[in-house]
């Protein structure tokens, strides 16, 4: 027998997705390596994961969003560690589809608004102590604007909304480099889309990008609990790994 209209699962109008590959070492923080061995590199890309997921949450908790939450996987859905999170944090899993970085997230918001979503978000790994205003905004920003973007201080984005496919605008970028936000605002105005920009904040990619977050972490522990915006687990492995680093460099 089927089930009757309120009986059926009511999707949200948006989706949030999270862009994560699994924290296999050697696969993940290249970049912080050598400074870093490979296993701490992979812990702490594991620690932004459950980061992510765990404020992602918090935001819809806090503002009451009515968002459905993604996490698109890399190397695959099935790793271990993606069920898991899926297990512990409520989300649904997609496999991240495509040779390079733009496919996938072409992909990823093909298939959601295929699904029936009018508005979609995929946010990185890399901004652990992004507030959670930045995805109450973006949420409600793509109500009034076809895209949202939040530029990273790299010249990259660390989030990106649509309210509906757009392939050019991961068509032709050099991922990884520091003309992606400007070729991709480029492609906007070129496509005649209006655009809403988040504050740019600080990724996580090089050494001196962790060493900065080090610090913000520092500064953090001054507050007070109720204030602090750095989760315990990854204030403790920046805590380590700064010890580490003095240790190397002596």
């Amino acid at each position: 027998m089927s089930k009757s209209s309120s009986e059926r699962k009511v999707r949200a109008a948006a989706a949030l997705v999270i862009f994560a590959k699994a924290p296999i070492a050697g696969q993940v923080k290249t970049r912080l390596c050598p400074a870093l061995t490979e296993d701490e590199a992979a812990t702490l890309h594991g620690s932004f994961v459950l980061d992510t997921l765990e404020r992602t949450k918090a935001a819809v908790g806090t503002f009451k969003l009515l968002v459905d939450r993604y996490l698109a996987c890399s190397p695959s859905l099935t790793h271990v560690f993606f069920k898991i999170m899926e297990a512990r944090h409520g989300v649904s899993l997609l496999d991240q589809v495509g040779d390079d970085l733009g496919t996938r997230m072409h992909h990823t918001f093909e298939t959601l608004f295929g699904q029936g979503y009018r508005r979609v978000c995929l946010v990185g790994t890399d901004v652990p102590s992004l507030p959670l205003t930045h995805y109450r905004d973006a949420l409600e920003w793509l109500t009034r604007h076809d895209v949202v973007l939040g530029p990273a201080m790299d010249g990259g984005y660390y989030l990106i909304g649509l309210t509906k496919p757009q392939p050019s605008l991961f068509a032709d970028i050099p991922w990884s480099t520091d003309g992606v936000l400007a070729l991709t605002e480029q492609k906007t105005q070129q496509a005649g889309l209006s655009t809403a920009v988040l504050p740019t904040w600080r990724d996580i990619d090089t050494v001196e990008d962790l060493r900065a977050l080090i610090d913000d972490c520092t500064a953090d522990k001054q507050r007070s609990k109720q204030e602090r915006v750095f989760s315990q687990r990854t204030a403790g492995t920046l805590e380590l790994l700064a010890k580490r680093l003095r240790t190397r460099q002596g």
